[in-house]
């Protein structure tokens, strides 16, 4: 009597194994696909020589940007201190170039300090940011700030000669700031913007 119910138990439980197994083909279990980006087709490396003898500066910047001279920053005339923004349209990237001498008026300290406050200003949407030297082949030393989340300008750096010239960038997108889908352009113009760095002469 024992053998007949244990063998009715051992049949239920099998009976229920394959309604299940069963169920299971039948109603495949919906997994939603992580959140994705579009693809962005990035340009080939290529640099051309930016040299006006208007400017106390020279590079070189990608052949897929062009170099636009600013006249006016939030109202003031900055059209004769060679202000450039390289912008670079299948990004809709730009970099922010401004100049200054190193003067009694705006001495390496403050200038320094300008650079440091400005960078900072992005902390409150910034989740860290990181500083390293500079020291390019051309003897110039300087300060690269890169800046991670949602910042508005996640690389920023200055570059200087200590006594007579004073260079400072900012990167900045025309899209809404999402590390996440910008990560590979950041890192692109990165490599550009290190590249300006390292190809700067003063005139």
């Amino acid at each position: 009597m024992k053998s007949n119910a244990m063998k009715f138990f051992v049949w239920v439980l099998v009976g229920i194994g394959i309604l299940t197994v069963l169920q299971s083909c039948e109603d495949p279990v919906y997994t939603p696909k992580p959140k994705g980006y579009f693809r962005i087709e990035l340009p080939n490396k290529a640099y051309q020589r930016f040299d006006d003898t208007q400017c106390p500066y020279s590079f070189e910047f990608p052949v897929y940007s062009r170099v636009e001279r600013q006249n006016t920053f939030f109202g003031e005339d900055v059209s004769d201190s060679c202000w450039l923004d390289i912008v670079i349209p299948e990004l809709t990237g730009e970099i922010h170039l401004s100049y200054k001498d190193i003067s009694q008026e705006n001495t390496l300290e403050k200038l320094i300090e300008d650079a440091h406050k400005m960078a900072y200003k992005h902390t409150v949407k910034a989740d860290y940011i990181d500083e390293s030297l500079i020291n390019t082949p051309n003897g110039l030393g300087g300060v690269l700030y890169e800046l991670g989340g949602n910042a508005a300008s996640n690389i920023q750096f200055y570059v200087t000669d200590s006594t007579q010239h004073f260079l400072r960038g900012s990167l900045y997108f025309g899209a809404t700031p999402n590390q996440d889908s910008l990560a590979p352009v950041i890192k692109f113009v990165r490599a550009d913007m290190l590249h300006l760095i390292e190809t700067l002469r003063w005139n």
